[in-house]
């Protein structure tokens, strides 16, 4: 599955919890980079900054969408929490980050492709956390 998949890693942090935070995403499609993102999020929470590093990647790739023919997309996130947060295998108590999901869920509905989230280690989502202290550091 994932030759023919659309490949996002995606990473969102804060310096503080919460902090000045900032997410990052970058796709690949059968290594090839096809975009890298950052954005600067002001001061939020290491969760909202997650949660955003996919929204921000699944906006790009709903304006993208008709330029792959590719049925399946693979986010790999170095949170845990997000991962069974949005596979459903864990419930979502925080108000902020319900709203969050529910935008990601429309997105979801939008896109004509497969969605699966998967969870790595730090040291295995390297670009996408560069980008995101990047973002930061260009703040401070």
């Amino acid at each position: 599955m994932q030759n023919d998949a659309i490949i996002i890693h995606t990473d969102g942090g804060s310096r503080g919890n919460p902090g000045p935070a900032a997410c990052a995403f970058v796709a690949e499609l059968k290594g090839k980079v096809l975009e890298k993102q950052s954005k600067f999020l002001n001061t939020n929470t290491n969760n909202v900054a997650e949660y955003e590093g996919v929204l921000l990647a699944l906006n790009w790739l709903l304006k993208s969408k008709h330029a792959f023919k590719e049925n399946n997309v693979i986010f790999f996130l170095d949170s845990e929490l997000v991962v069974k947060q949005l596979n459903g295998v864990y419930k979502i108590k925080k108000p902020e980050l319900q709203i969050l999901n529910l935008s990601i869920r429309k997105i979801f509905s939008e896109l004509d492709k497969k969605i699966f989230f998967k969870h790595i280690p730090r040291e295995q989502n390297k670009v996408a956390d560069f980008l995101l202290n990047e973002e930061l550091d260009k703040h401070f």
